[in-house]
């Protein structure tokens, strides 16, 4: 797959959005494994969020795996393609293991349900990716909130390093994740 849109920094070319290379140097085969990267983090931030509605206590290292998957595709910060790779695939694994505890998956997201070990399945998830929510505005606010996430996470992945913690920082930006989402969401709600 060679088409991309990044238009997540401040070098993106003519300040719209690079569609074949990145002006930074991001190929268009990282970029669109970094998208799917958000996505499956996305679902997997909806499947935390529904264990903690029920009770269930979520582990650091759990929190610290949404944090650095979305550290991990701020500008500049990895454009290694198997590495991305490597955290796709941990990500559907965590995810697999934790719906299992979940009474109901009827209501969660195709994010949250979506698992697949598949490249090629992949490349045919991130074609879907690429398309455009056809509310400007929707699609603008879910974008904002997710590279601001992005950047808390930044934050909060080198607080972790050092030995701080807090939880409800990762659950707002998880809860965060998880409205972005949402099909049903309207402007006013963003």
């Amino acid at each position: 797959m060679t088409n991309m849109f990044c238009y997540q920094c401040q070098e993106t070319l003519n300040n719209k959005g690079c569609t074949k290379a990145g002006v930074c140097g991001k190929t268009a085969q990282v970029a669109n494994r970094q998208d799917l990267l958000i996505w499956v983090t996305k679902g997997l931030s909806e499947v935390i969020e529904n264990l903690r509605k029920s009770g269930i206590k979520i582990e650091k290292k759990i929190n610290h795996i949404v944090t650095d998957n979305l550290f991990v595709t701020i500008t500049n910060a990895n454009f290694d393609y198997e590495d991305i790779n490597k955290k796709i695939e941990k990500t559907l694994n965590l995810k697999e293991d934790l719906i299992k505890k979940l009474e109901d998956t009827n209501n969660i997201s195709a994010a949250a349900k979506w698992i697949s070990y598949d490249s090629i399945e992949w490349n045919e998830k991130q074609k879907d990716l690429l398309k455009i929510v056809d509310d400007e505005n929707i699609r603008s606010l879910k974008d904002l909130i997710t590279f601001g996430v992005k950047g808390m996470a930044a934050y909060l992945h080198h607080a972790n390093i050092l030995g701080y913690e807090d939880e409800e920082i990762d659950k707002f930006i998880q809860l965060a994740l998880v409205t972005t989402l949402r099909e049903d969401i309207t402007l006013d709600e963003l």
